[in-house]
């Protein structure tokens, strides 16, 4: 309206205000206040941080305005302000200018570099490496999800007697992944109808995937019933059970945290009961996983500020995360947990490089 001499009168389409730039860089100085020192912050250290040429009057007012639309608290103990979730996302979104490259990337490039570079590391002992270092370096909880299997192809395929009417079903995959699992057949097999059978199997299926073998075994006896020998129909319906969906369920999706006890040390998060739930849902994994999942489909840097997680446990809680890829496939999901008050400048980065060292030391151990 005319005469309006507020710095944020004006919203966008989403209904947020547009911050004047003098509004912006004070918001900008007290969010970086409060992350430093864990202080409400008042107008004469807001004035002194922020470095602009106005009064502490006018930094009062600046704050009055941007109390009205939620972008800082004032708490009940202390004159200063304190950011809100919606000053953070607003921080986040639009304020942040985190740097690339610089003395932190290359430190943690040869940190990751070192842990991850082994041969001889499987994807699990690489995944707690990086959740150990994303830990470290952040000061916060690290988690990364264990990687899914973009593609699960078939290597090989044996059969082994156990009694009369129980086989025992060896199922490679991807060259070095064993899966056993025991048939009930219908009636005994020699050891050389066995080995005929599974020679049948791994020259029809070897190198295709899981799911194309499934869709491929009921097509092939619908299609040629009537001209397959025993053997062959024998093969294909020992094949049918161990590739049967249930059978062959994927493992559950499992996620490896470190550095929980970080969290101790900021006094947001040391509520005894408050600490105590929060432990629980780090054990319990379950709000974490649902968190992480909601995130494969990302293509870079997520950030749950707060309640935007929708898991009332992580309310006073940030989450930042980023996808991980092997094969330019996304397998998993990697990221830290702190309180809202965490660097973001810092953290960001750091999350992101992490996600895309941990994917290059994936596909050097494939």
């Amino acid at each position: 309206m005319a005469g309006d001499t507020r710095d944020a009168s004006v919203t966008d389409r989403g209904g947020t205000p547009i911050l004047s730039e003098r509004a912006q860089r004070l918001l900008t100085a007290l969010v970086e206040a409060y992350i430093r020192d864990g202080q409400p912050v008042g107008s004469r250290t807001l004035t002194r941080e922020a470095g602009l040429p106005v009064s502490a009057a006018t930094v009062r007012n600046v704050m009055a305005d941007l109390e009205e639309y939620g972008f800082v608290a004032s708490p009940h103990t202390s004159a200063g302000r304190v950011p809100t979730d919606k000053g953070y996302r607003f921080f986040v979104d639009t304020l942040l200018k985190f740097r690339a490259g610089g003395d932190l990337d290359i430190d943690l490039s040869r940190a990751l570099e070192s842990r991850l570079g082994g041969r001889a590391e499987d994807p699990r002992q690489l995944v707690a490496s990086a959740s150990q270092l994303l830990s470290s370096f952040t000061r916060l909880a690290g988690v990364v999800t264990v990687p899914r299997q973009a593609h699960a192809a078939v290597t090989q395929i044996e059969f082994l007697a156990l009694t009369e009417k129980r086989v025992l079903a060896i199922l490679v995959v991807n060259g070095r992944e064993v899966q056993n699992r025991i048939l009930e057949v219908e009636r005994a097999f020699g050891g050389e109808e066995l080995r005929r059978a599974a020679a049948f199997l791994n020259e029809q299926f070897r190198g295709r995937e899981l799911n194309d073998v499934r869709s491929l075994l009921l097509q092939q006896l619908q299609e040629t019933r009537a001209s397959m020998n025993q053997l062959m129909l024998d093969a294909i319906s020992m094949a049918q059970r161990m590739f049967a969906p249930e059978a062959a369920a994927p493992p559950p999706i499992d996620v490896v945290i470190a550095g929980e006890t970080n969290l101790m040390g900021f006094a947001e998060l040391s509520n005894v009961d408050k600490l105590r739930r929060l432990f629980d849902a780090f054990n319990e994994k379950r709000d974490i996983l649902h968190l992480l999942d909601q995130c494969l489909s990302a293509d870079r840097v997520q950030i749950f500020i707060g309640h935007e997680s929708g898991y009332q446990i992580l309310d006073d809680c940030s989450v930042v995360t980023a996808p991980y890829t092997v094969d330019n496939e996304v397998v998993g999901v990697l990221g830290v947990i702190g309180p809202t008050r965490m660097a973001y400048e810092r953290v960001i980065p750091i999350v992101d490089l992490t996600a895309r060292l941990l994917g290059s030391a994936l596909n050097q151990n494939r």
